[in-house]
């Protein structure tokens, strides 16, 4: 895995969660939102910026940013904790290298099931049929 240290360069904005809670939605500030801006990121290489910028582009918005919010939890900390482990995961994944499925073909006794499969079904429907007199 890539191990990769964003925390310095993440912005933190924190409101009011709609969420569980009870009276406690009201009157604390639970929900996290995380900025983190992929464009003009110190830890990526621009080769790294453009392969998160492309591959995660549903989640950036016009000014280049990574936003994640998150409001499982009624913990303003464990939310926080929640959405940096996602924003990891989420650039871990989009550069993570692509790995080139290797076309195979049916081995010999596969091939041999599926015409014996198929023979079975054939005579399976041919003894449904009316006989001939």
């Amino acid at each position: 895995m890539i191990n990769i240290n964003l925390q310095h360069e993440l912005v933190f904005t924190t409101s009011r969660s709609s969420g569980p809670g009870g009276q406690n939605v009201n009157k604390v500030n639970t929900r996290v939102i995380i900025h983190f801006d992929v464009l003009h990121s110190q830890v990526l290489n621009e080769q790294q910026r453009m392969i998160v910028f492309n591959k995660l582009q549903n989640r950036i918005n016009k000014e280049g940013q990574l936003v994640i919010a998150c409001e499982e939890t009624r913990s303003q900390l464990r939310n926080k904790e929640i959405a940096v482990d996602l924003l990891h995961q989420l650039v871990q994944q989009a550069l993570k290298p692509v790995v080139k499925r290797k076309a195979t073909k049916p081995t010999r006794s596969s091939k041999l099931k599926r015409l014996q499969s198929k023979k079975i079904k054939g005579e399976k429907k041919a003894n449904r049929r009316k006989p001939d007199y």
